[in-house]
């Protein structure tokens, strides 16, 4: 795969959801599912690949061509990003009792983007300093009538989880 095209996204943009069962099963399972538990480990410093990565164990069971072909897809965009992930740096401009000007949420949330069940996805990152020391990306539990309810709905969520 060293030699592969690099692709932009781990995922294509204009996909149709991952199906269950939609195409013929493949002849060595156990290499789709070394892979994909390599990838897990690695998406521990590479959030951008999580939500896709996390998707793949959905279909560890019973693996088809289309679950391979993404996963290659996931590696190839590796491939392309290969120096990208998390750096934590040093700095003594932090101090114990002044942690409140260095800490810095953002909060974000799509509205009904799964096309399987039209559920919206909320977001947050936390930086102390430059470093990022927490963040989190889960589909939204209730159903958001508008982009702004959904929104709210994260941005309660990030609160509810900061304090």
């Amino acid at each position: 795969m060293q030699a592969a095209k690099p692709v932009h996204t781990p995922l294509p943009t204009s996909s149709s959801p991952i199906k269950l069962l939609s195409g013929s099963p493949l002849s060595d399972p156990m290499e789709y599912r070394t892979i994909v538990g390599s990838l897990q480990y690695l998406s521990l410093t590479r959030p951008n690949i999580s939500f896709v990565v996390n998707k793949m164990p959905q279909f560890m069971h019973q693996p088809i061509d289309e679950h391979w072909t993404l996963v290659k897809r996931i590696l190839r965009y590796l491939n392309g990003t290969i120096n990208d992930g998390f750096l934590l740096h040093r700095t003594s401009l932090l101090s114990l009792h002044a942690f409140s000007g260095s800490i810095h949420v953002f909060s974000d949330a799509d509205w009904a983007s799964n096309k399987d069940d039209y559920s919206s996805t909320g977001a947050y990152l936390v930086y102390l300093g430059s470093n990022l020391i927490s963040w989190s990306s889960k589909k939204q539990k209730t159903m958001a009538r508008s982009s702004t309810e959904t929104k709210y709905h994260s941005v309660a969520a990030t609160t509810a989880e900061l304090y």
